[in-house]
């Protein structure tokens, strides 16, 4: 795959939400972490109703504290658990001391954002446990961030602490989409998949026979139908996906395989062609063939650092958990 510069949502939680920092585990303790004589993250105040921009108020001195975390409106919703990714629409500062930067805000965009894949520590035991429909508020310091690396890229630095106001709208499944796949065979053009055992984290299993001549042109396959909506050219798509070489039969990536789902803009270049073509138009939860010739994938040049050649054919099963 040719990957956004980062994997989750928008570019800043992109950034702010996931790879780098490891994960921590979930706290069933949603009004506050302990607080010392010193600690100014209580200060932090927020005012608004669900769904709409919050104001949010940060003292003009150093945030000092530990993790803080609030259920500023709570929710009557179903609980968010590990095993799911979230729709919701948050507001982020960058909190110095000095100046108290807005780092980005959904609200302002239209547009919910996907919370999915390796959160920064502090967010993901801000989130897990709570109820949809709530508003929460996470102050993270440095430890439960970036660390003392800091992220230059925002201009996030080694001392800064973070606030977070955040909207549960709705939570998906991040393992597999539910559905039972057709039946139906896929002809012998076309390779086989079998879908995981129930209760499997594991992707399906794609079986190529390679010594059959591969399509020329892009084929795609809709193994399991969604619910959802059409996904659109331009929107945030969540995904889980296994690639096959169709020469060789061998899996050159999959993001099943390192339990991490992969998010993407789609429709606009950000991945190859034929995952812009094949999936735009497809609906959310739906499991999707895609058979893609080297011009819709890798081109001439191919990638050989995934060991595909420029001649080669690729095989994807992607699942379509989310889009906004």
């Amino acid at each position: 795959m040719r990957r956004a510069a980062a994997l989750v949502i928008t570019p800043l939680l992109a950034t702010l939400a996931v790879a780098g920092c490891s994960s921590s585990s979930s706290t069933s303790a949603h009004s506050s972490a302990s607080a010392a004589a010193t600690d100014t993250y209580q200060a932090v105040t927020v005012t608004g109703a669900f769904g709409k921009a919050p104001k949010v108020t940060i003292p003009k001195e150093t945030g000092t504290g530990n993790l803080l975390t609030k259920t500023l409106i709570p929710g009557t919703g179903a609980t968010l658990t590990t095993a799911e990714g979230m729709v919701g629409n948050y507001v982020a500062y960058d909190w110095s001391g000095k100046t108290n930067k807005l780092l980005g805000s959904s609200y302002t965009s239209g547009t919910p954002s996907l919370f999915v894949g390796q959160l920064l520590p502090g967010l993901e035991t801000a989130l897990i446990g709570q109820k949809l429909g709530s508003r929460v508020l996470a102050v993270i310091p440095p430890k439960d961030a970036f660390g003392t690396s800091g992220n230059s890229q925002e201009g996030i630095g080694a001392k800064d602490t973070l606030v977070f106001v955040i909207d549960l709208d709705s939570t998906f499944p991040t393992s597999s989409v539910p559905g039972t796949q057709s039946s139906a065979s896929l002809g012998s053009a076309l390779p086989a998949v079998t879908p995981p055992k129930s209760g499997s984290t594991a992707g399906p299993t794609i079986t190529v026979n390679t010594k059959t001549t591969a399509p020329k042109n892009l084929q795609v396959k809709t193994l399991i139908t969604g619910t959802g909506a059409k996904v659109k050219s331009g929107q945030d798509l969540a995904v889980q996906y296994t690639g096959v070489i169709w020469r060789t039969g061998k899996v050159f990536d999959s993001s099943w395989s390192r339990n991490q789902p992969f998010t993407t803009v789609i429709g606009e270049g950000q991945v190859i062609k034929g995952w812009d073509t094949g999936l735009v138009g497809q609906t959310v939860g739906s499991r999707v063939l895609l058979v893609i010739p080297p011009a819709e994938g890798y081109g001439t040049a191919g990638a050989s650092s995934a060991g595909i050649k420029g001649t080669d054919t690729l095989v994807f099963v992607v699942d379509i958990l989310a889009a906004v």
